[in-house]
């Protein structure tokens, strides 16, 4: 099997995943993917997708991030590797939409607009 890649975005984070057969080893900016998110939460939102389908020690993922926090890169790593699963079996795809899995994200931060100290917060008001 050859190198499979595929791309997940979530908020400004973006991850280009590579997947390849091998034993299950998650590299992510060539750390392992314990060193690269220490929280448990973060890694098994990573892994949902190859816990869903049965395949977590088939798969080797190599993954480069950037942008956005913590929690971003993690879920835009998950879709990453739901696009790359479903590009080895395209039977995995209605499991994989399922869950959600497949579904990019689209909330972003709202712009700040002139004459308000966030998006929508008005200055205080004051009478006198």
């Amino acid at each position: 099997m050859e190198v499979i890649n595929a791309i997940g975005r979530r908020k400004s984070a973006v991850a280009r995943v590579y997947l390849s057969q091998g034993t299950g080893k998650i590299t992510i900016n060539k750390k392992d993917i314990t060193e690269y998110f220490p929280s448990a939460i973060l890694q098994y939102v990573v892994k949902q997708p190859l816990q869903l389908l049965g395949v977590e020690g088939n798969y080797d993922i190599k993954a480069n991030l950037d942008g956005g926090g913590f929690t971003g890169q993690s879920q835009a790593l998950r879709l990453g590797i739901a696009r790359a699963l479903v590009k080895v079996n395209a039977e995995d795809k209605k499991a994989l939409k399922d869950e959600g899995f497949l579904t990019r994200d689209s909330r972003v931060v709202e712009r700040k607009k002139p004459g308000r100290p966030k998006a929508r917060r008005r200055f205080q008001f004051s009478k006198r």
